[in-house]
C-alpha cells in the first residue's frame, strides 16, 4: 500500500516536450497525482514537486530538455524534480546528475510514479529506475485531455520498424497495444466527461493490435460506434499501414475527420532505403491519389526530414520534385540530427548544417505555398467548425472538419461547440481564415 498522506495538499508542475503522446502521457501522470491528493500549482507558486517529460527525437531535443530541468530547478527551489519521458529511457544516468534531479523513471516506470516518490525527501544524488529494452512491455493506458478542447488517446506504444536514424525503438521498446474494447471504454468515458474529439495518438499506431491480435482498422471500426464523440483524428500513420480499406472507411464515416498525417521522410528512394523505411516514393504517391479520390478536400500533413547521412544534392534535388508534385496541404519539416547508437551513422556523406538549413527552407516555403492554396480554395464556403476556448477579448479559434483553422468573435457560450461558419479571407497575421457564425 502507498501512504498517499505525504501528497496530501502537494503542489506540481508539469512540463512537457515532444510528440502529442508525450502531452497525453504526462496528463495521466496529473491524474494519478490528482488523485493521491496533489494539485497543480497556479502560476507564479512555488511547487513542491516538478515532473519532466522529455524527447530525445534530435540532439536539440536533448538540449531543450537539460535547459528545462535546468529552468525547473531555478523556479522551484526545493521541489522534488522528477523526469522521464525518452531521455531519461535513454541516458538515465546523465539525466540523474543533473543538479536538482531526484528522480528519472524510464519507460516502464512511469506509470507507477507513486511507487517511486517515497517521502518527496530531496535526494543527494538522482535516483534512476530503468529497464533494460527487452524488458519494456507494459501499455499504461492513457486519454487525456488536452489544454483545448480535444481528447489525446494513447492506442499503442513502441516500435518494431529500427529505421536507420531513429532512437525511438530504443527509448520505448517493442510495439504494443491495449485492446480495441479498452480503447472504446476510454473514448466512452470521454464522451461522458463532455469531450467531442478525440485523437489517436502513439508512437505507430497502425501496428496496433501486434499485441493483442487484432488490427487497426478494427479499432477504427469500434471506436465509430461510440455515441457522443463527433470527431476522430488519426495523428500519424505511416503510409504503408494506411490501407485502402481504411481510406474508404474514413470517407464514409461521419466521426472519422477528412485528415491524415502520414510521414515520408524523403522523397527519394535511394534516401529512403538508406533510411530503411518500408515503403518506396510509388506507394506513397498512391495513398496520397487515393485519399484524393474519395475526398478531395482532405486536410494531408506529411513529414520530412532532410538533411540526413546520404543525402546527395542529386537525391534532395529529386525529393524536392517529387514533394512538390503531391498534392498534400502542409510540410513538417525537420533537419536530422545524429543519434548515439543508430545505423545511419555508418552511412557515408554528411550534409553539412549550412546545406541542411537551406534544404529545410526550401521546403518550408513549399509548405506554405501549399497550405496558403488548400486555404484560399476554401474561401466562400460553409462548413462545421469546433470552437475552442479564448482568452477574454481575443478572437477564438477552432477547426473545420479538414483541419481549417477559423478565426471568429470571441463568444464563451461556444466553448467545445460545433458551429455552422461561412469561411471568409485571411486573419491579419494569416493564421486562420476569418468566420462568420451562421
Amino acid at each position: 500500500m502507498i501512504d498517499t498522506t505525504v501528497f496530501q495538499d502537494k503542489t506540481a508542475v508539469y512540463y512537457t516536450l515532444g510528440c502529442k503522446l508525450n502531452f497525453s502521457e504526462t496528463s495521466t501522470i496529473g491524474k494519478i497525482l490528482r488523485e493521491a491528493g496533489v494539485r497543480t500549482s497556479r502560476k507564479g507558486e512555488k511547487a513542491d514537486i516538478c515532473v519532466v517529460n522529455t524527447c530525445s527525437v534530435t540532439e536539440m531535443a536533448d538540449k531543450k530538455c537539460r535547459q528545462a530541468i535546468n529552468r525547473l530547478v531555478k523556479q522551484h527551489p526545493g521541489a522534488f524534480v522528477v523526469v522521464t519521458g525518452c531521455y531519461a529511457q535513454l541516458k538515465p544516468g546523465d539525466v540523474s546528475k543533473i543538479d536538482g534531479v531526484d528522480l528519472v523513471l524510464g519507460a516502464e516506470q512511469k506509470s507507477d510514479l507513486l511507487h517511486y516518490l517515497g517521502n518527496l525527501q530531496k535526494h543527494q544524488e538522482g535516483e534512476a529506475h530503468t529497464s533494460a529494452l527487452k524488458d519494456i512491455r507494459s501499455f499504461a493506458p492513457s486519454c487525456s485531455r488536452g489544454d483545448r478542447t480535444r481528447f489525446f488517446l494513447k492506442v499503442q506504444d513502441g516500435c518494431d520498424y529500427y529505421c536507420s536514424y531513429c532512437t525511438i525503438p530504443l527509448a520505448r521498446g517493442r510495439s504494443r497495444n491495449g485492446t480495441v474494447a479498452s480503447m472504446v471504454e476510454q473514448a466512452r468515458t470521454a464522451a461522458a466527461e463532455g469531450g467531442k474529439e478525440i485523437v489517436l495518438t502513439g508512437v505507430n499506431i497502425g501496428d496496433f493490435g501486434k499485441s493483442t491480435g487484432e488490427t487497426f482498422f478494427d479499432l477504427v471500426k469500434a471506436l465509430d460506434e461510440v455515441e457522443g464523440i463527433e470527431r476522430y483524428r488519426i495523428s500519424s500513420i505511416e503510409p504503408n499501414l494506411l490501407t485502402d480499406e481504411i481510406i474508404e472507411f474514413v470517407s464514409r464515416s461521419r466521426r472519422f475527420m477528412p485528415h491524415f498525417h502520414i510521414p515520408l521522410q524523403s522523397g527519394s528512394d535511394d534516401v529512403l532505403a538508406l533510411m530503411r523505411r518500408r515503403y518506396d516514393t510509388a506507394l506513397f504517391a498512391s495513398k496520397i491519389s487515393r485519399i484524393k479520390e474519395v475526398m478531395p478536400d482532405a486536410f494531408i500533413g506529411v513529414d520530412v526530414i532532410v538533411g540526413t547521412r546520404g543525402e546527395t544534392e542529386e537525391f534532395f534535388e529529386n525529393a524536392y520534385r517529387f514533394i512538390e508534385s503531391l498534392d498534400i496541404t502542409q510540410l513538417h519539416v525537420f533537419s536530422y540530427s545524429e543519434r548515439p547508437g543508430t545505423q545511419a551513422l555508418k552511412i557515408d556523406h554528411v550534409v553539412t548544417p549550412d546545406e541542411k538549413h537551406k534544404r529545410s527552407q526550401r521546403l518550408l516555403a513549399l509548405s506554405e505555398e501549399k497550405t496558403k492554396a488548400f486555404y484560399t480554395r476554401h474561401i466562400g464556403q460553409t462548413m462545421s467548425v469546433l470552437m475552442e476556448k479564448s482568452k477574454p477579448g481575443t478572437p477564438m479559434h477552432g477547426f473545420t472538419a479538414n483541419y481549417i483553422r477559423v478565426e471568429v468573435e470571441n463568444e464563451p457560450s461556444l466553448d467545445n461547440q460545433l458551429v455552422t461558419v461561412r469561411l471568409g479571407e485571411w486573419n491579419e497575421d494569416e493564421t486562420a481564415l476569418k468566420g462568420t457564425i451562421l
